[in-house]
């Protein structure tokens, strides 16, 4: 029951998290792992951890990537009329 508690612990933890300080986290993490000088169950925990805030920064990139394209496909749709108007010169000067 304690793990369960821990491990909810942890998921509110990297859910908080912005993509910056979730990056850095899992960084130290990827560290200490690499240096293979940790208990078993220590390990294990930092894995956990680790696959936690990899899954945020998947989703906050995710949402960056959709506010970007929504900002894009606004940038489009507000200026469509514009870039023909100016394409069409173009073609007239160029005929």
């Amino acid at each position: 029951m304690a793990k369960t508690a821990a491990k909810k612990h942890d998921e509110t933890n990297a859910s908080k998290l912005d993509f910056e300080a979730a990056l850095a986290r899992l960084e130290e993490i990827v560290e200490k792992l690499d240096d293979g000088n940790l208990p078993l169950a220590q390990s294990l925990a930092l894995f956990k951890e680790g696959t936690g805030l990899a899954k945020r920064c998947r989703d906050l990139l995710s949402a960056a990537e959709l506010a970007v394209n929504k900002a894009l496909d606004g940038a489009r749709s507000d200026g469509e009329g514009e870039l023909d108007d100016e394409e069409a010169g173009e073609d007239e000067d160029g005929a």
